[in-house]
């Protein structure tokens, strides 16, 4: 096993008021607000949802997508723990925390969804189980992963609390978790894809294939190194920190391997089906489909050699494009490419709007106060 020597991880320190906190905090109170009458009034009060589109943007955005940029830690831990490349250890605890306020909002997000959500016990009630259901398995799948992820983030709050015999107690038995925390995201992940192939004829035959959970499965896997591209850019212009180019290079090289093998598969797939003619057709379904597939392709003419994986700027432009592209296409399979026949359109409303980018303004909140309170990112000087 490779011994890699890294720096220990630190608070990074600083005020909590600043300008990104301030505003994250305005819409974190405005989506309570909208939560407040959504729950007292229902859904009809503040979303567009109807019969005909029973799902809107918090389930796509706040869950689908949602759960999918949290993928970061599974991705960097898959790399670390079960393919042992040490090296990347300085990334798992950003990544994991990353991965943690995007499931636990995502599960929260399930909630303001149901309408009859004081009945969301269900779920988990013996009675109502229904075990050959998809919904029921991602469900558990997302409720159990959830609870590894607090565990595996722990030693975090115990390192700053100085419980260092009760962190080494937990280092015993983390494997365990670490192994759940690798197999559950495999699991949902492809099971949110398997959604779609249960719908049948109602999703448009660009989306329409028995590979969806693949293709959401490594999607899911890219998305999440492109995410820990975008934080570990993103914090380190925000923080003033060295940019930890030695471990994004290589990490983008694995990514371009997991978007490779999905290109290969979702492109082979449209054309062994015959489904490509439908992507040359007059229709906005042909010219979403363009647009999730440009996004996907970016990223091989971006960073395709090693001189360009070294530019942080291209790094930084492709985790964005693989976010937005992996986001393009659960949008067209769940709204964009479901056709639910005449009589019913939907755009969602300003509420629905604010409510998810609270959601995300939530996560970026979080992000900020646990990275500066506690040892998340490795120890270093800022430089000015």
């Amino acid at each position: 096993m490779a011994n890699h020597q890294h720096a220990a991880p630190a608070p990074v320190g600083g005020s909590l008021l600043n300008p990104a906190t301030l505003v994250c905090g305005v819409l974190v109170a405005i989506m309570l607000a909208v939560l407040v009458v959504r729950f007292f009034f229902g859904l009809g009060a503040v979303t567009n949802i109807n019969d005909g589109y029973p799902w809107g943007i918090w389930v796509v955005f706040d869950v689908v997508i949602g759960s999918a940029f949290a993928c970061g830690g599974f991705s960097v831990a898959m790399l670390v723990y079960i393919f042992n490349r040490g090296e990347y250890h300085p990334l798992v605890r950003p990544a994991l925390l990353g991965s943690l306020f995007g499931y636990t909002l995502a599960g929260a997000g399930v909630l303001f969804d149901l309408g009859r959500w004081w009945n969301f016990w269900h779920i988990f009630a013996p009675g109502y189980i229904n075990p050959t259901s998809v919904m029921f398995e991602v469900a558990a799948c997302i409720s159990l992963y959830i609870l590894v992820m607090w565990v595996e983030f722990s030693p975090t709050f115990l390192e700053k609390m100085g419980k260092h015999d009760t962190k080494k107690k937990l280092n015993k038995v983390l494997f365990f978790f670490i192994a759940l925390g690798t197999l559950l995201p495999m699991m949902h992940q492809s099971s949110l894809g398997t959604l779609l192939v249960v719908m049948g004829v109602q999703i448009h035959p660009l989306w329409a294939t028995p590979l969806e959970p693949l293709l959401y499965l490594l999607t899911a896997i890219t998305m999440g190194y492109a995410v820990v591209l975008f934080e570990s850019c993103v914090a380190s212009t925000a923080y003033r920190r060295k940019i930890e180019m030695q471990l994004l290079t290589p990490l983008s090289k694995v990514m371009l391997g997991f978007l490779a093998a999905y290109l290969v598969v979702r492109i082979g797939d449209v054309v062994v089906r015959g489904a490509i003619v439908r992507a040359f057709a007059v229709s906005l379904e042909a010219l979403m489909f363009w647009l999730e597939t440009a996004c996907f392709v970016a990223p091989l003419f971006l960073i395709g050699t090693e001189a360009k994986r070294r530019d942080p700027a291209r790094l930084f432009l492709s985790g964005i494009l693989l976010m937005l592209g992996g986001a393009l296409l659960r949008v067209n399979g769940f709204l964009i490419g479901y056709e639910t026949g005449d009589g019913f359109n939907y755009f969602p409303a300003l509420p629905e709007l604010m409510v998810t980018v609270g959601i995300f303004a939530l996560e970026v909140l979080g992000y900020i106060i646990i990275t500066r309170r506690f040892p998340v990112l490795p120890r270093e000087a800022a430089s000015h």
